[in-house]
């Protein structure tokens, strides 16, 4: 596994898994598969309503807590200073830890500045080893890194892939120390990005996927990237990405596949932030219905 080294100086590791869309029936048995594949970042979030589960596995897996890199991500309806810090309580008892490696802030809405407050005072703790961000666009990000400069956030999580490459967010990042990581890696599998000629072209160079070759491509930017799977074979293939090297015209070639597009949602638009809303609303009363049932 290779690290990458954060602004505070914490070592995360470059390649994590992520467990967003996974079934609370199934995020226990698939984290547990991923830590015996090797993977020891895990990236959970409130929003996701598994942390539970993770903190599960985290404590059966055997693994000395020291040894692994625990992400969570702090939900919109939970900004703000006070709700912030209830809620880091709260996924710290779920998690089944007396610490969480780094804690972002999910969306670039609501009370964040109230919310990133609350971070820098658990921050310095010792609650969480590192803060930071997602879904921050370059405005954003440079707001908080010029107006709030207690702590420079370690990371901004971003929708990254061959289609959308970010270079220019990358470059904005790096300029205040923050470092990039991706999620959607794969986009979905949206526009054909497996089926894309370009990248099957140079994984048969090397004898790999099309999905190896991202995910090597984004490690060699120096981007921190989470991969998901439910199978135990596609986590061990996602992770058998460090014994091959992309030359650089391949990465010239990966490059030139950027459209500078999301392949899911502007946050810039009222209608996405509505829909951010109300989706967790949604699924929010799915997780209570849940419980109820559970109670009878």
């Amino acid at each position: 596994m290779k690290y990458i080294k954060l602004n505070n100086g914490v070592e995360m590791p470059i390649l994590g898994f992520g467990v967003y869309q996974i079934p609370k029936e199934e995020t226990k048995r698939c984290v547990l598969d991923a830590l015996e594949v090797g993977y020891r970042g895990i990236d959970t979030a409130q929003s996701y309503f598994n942390e539970a589960e993770v903190g599960e596995a985290i404590s059966e897996c055997g693994i000395d807590r020291k040894e692994l890199f625990i992400t969570t991500k702090i939900w919109i309806d939970n900004y703000g200073y006070e709700k912030c810090k209830k809620s880091v309580a709260e996924s710290l008892e779920k998690l089944q830890s007396d610490y969480i490696d780094l804690v972002l802030l999910h969306q670039p809405f609501a009370d964040y500045y109230g919310a990133y407050r609350a971070l820098e005072e658990l921050y310095s703790e010792g609650k969480i080893r590192a803060i930071g961000v997602s879904n921050f666009y370059p405005d954003r990000l440079a707001d908080i890194c010029l107006f709030e400069r207690e702590v420079i956030p370690a990371v901004n999580q971003v929708e990254v892939n061959p289609l959308n490459a970010q270079f220019a967010a990358q470059e904005n990042m790096e300029k205040y120390g923050v470092k990039m990581e991706s999620w959607a890696p794969f986009g979905e599998g949206r526009s054909g990005m497996f089926e894309n000629k370009t990248l099957q072209k140079i994984g048969e160079q090397y004898g790999k996927t099309p999905a190896q070759v991202i995910l090597r491509w984004l490690i060699q930017r120096g981007v921190i990237v989470n991969c998901k799977s439910t199978h135990k074979e596609r986590m061990a293939e996602n992770f058998d990405v460090f014994d091959f090297e992309l030359s650089e015209k391949d990465m010239t070639e990966i490059k030139e596949l950027d459209t500078t597009s999301s392949l899911f949602f502007n946050h810039q638009d009222p209608k996405m932030v509505e829909w951010f809303d109300q989706i967790v609303k949604e699924r929010r009363e799915n997780q209570d219905c849940r419980k109820d049932k559970k109670s009878w």
